[in-house]
């Protein structure tokens, strides 16, 4: 008999539609396997929902909080439902950006300067001489990111999609390269240089058609490219993660390569759209999409 697989996607973040849109595909790819699925759009109803079907093993596509900073791991450990991706530890770590960066300072890794602040706080001055980056310390895929060119930090509080009570990293703007590498296996796949056709590689960029190229692999010197794969795989291991994880750098090549290249984040729930990096990566390895979900599948479990 197939195992049964149900699928987590959508919920209620601010990447709920490119959940939907990673979880349909992950859906469909284990269907042309001859799994079972059954496709769940996550609410608060969700432990009823897993308890009444019992799956086998759970797909977690969630993006964004409640999907990859550990609640939902924690209640698939509770309801002891195998999973695929990161556990409870190594999620939350992951999506909370200044712990993150205090795992990778301790394994040795080049971060960003940095100062953990409230969005009202920034009000009365930028902590760091601009150009500065300003992210929500817990969100994925760009989701509020703005960059400060100057000191003036009116922008930030033209969004209606923050609350000035939030928890905001400031960080100082590193110009140069984003690259990006997969960990699977206990391996880095591949180096991306992502090209955004303007701008900076925002939640725009990373989900329309068109707005950015991706360029595999990386125009890299090949010592700058074996430390690319080497920061992906230590900071995985460094944060504990499991299945696959997608690593993000920045180079500023007028630093030299010896102190150019920066560790910003690791993303647990990597996308799985067509647009996506990490199938790309996958692909370029010689693993097939369908080959990519089945083996996450496979290697699913709970935290011990």
């Amino acid at each position: 008999m197939s195992l049964h697989v149900a699928v987590l996607m959508g919920g209620s973040s601010a990447e709920r539609e490119v959940s939907l849109v990673s979880g349909e595909a992950c859906a469909a790819a284990l269907e042309s396997r001859g799994y079972r699925v059954s496709r769940i759009d996550v609410g608060p109803d969700l432990p009823f929902r897993l308890a009444a079907l019992r799956p086998d093993r759970v797909f977690n596509a969630l993006h964004g909080r409640m999907g990859e900073d550990g609640r939902v791991q924690g209640l698939l450990d509770l309801l002891r439902l195998p999973y695929t991706h990161s556990g409870v530890l190594a999620s939350a770590l992951a999506m909370d950006k200044p712990m993150a960066k205090r795992v990778f300072a301790q394994e040795g890794l080049r971060c960003v300067e940095g100062v953990e602040a409230t969005l009202g706080s920034l009000a009365d001055g930028l902590p760091l001489p601009s150009p500065v980056v300003v992210k929500p310390a817990a969100e994925g895929s760009s989701v509020g990111v703005t960059i400060i060119l100057d000191d003036d930090p009116r922008p930030l509080f033209a969004r209606n999609d923050l609350d000035r009570g939030d928890r905001v990293l400031v960080e100082r703007y590193i110009p140069g390269r984003e690259l990006t590498s997969a960990v699977m296996d206990d391996r880095a796949l591949a180096v991306t240089e992502i090209l955004p056709r303007e701008g900076f590689y925002d939640y725009r960029a990373k989900y329309t058609e068109g707005l950015a190229t991706h360029e595999i692999p990386a125009r890299l010197s090949e010592g700058l490219y074996a430390q690319v794969l080497d920061w992906a795989l230590r900071a995985h291991r460094a944060l504990g993660c499991r299945g696959v994880s997608r690593a993000d750098f920045r180079f500023n090549p007028d630093e030299g390569e010896a102190d150019g290249l920066y560790i910003l984040e690791v993303n647990t729930q990597p996308g799985m759209t067509p647009l996506s990096l990490v199938p790309e990566q996958a692909a370029y390895c010689g693993i097939s999409f369908e080959d990519l979900v089945e083996q996450l599948v496979r290697e699913a479990r709970c935290d011990s």
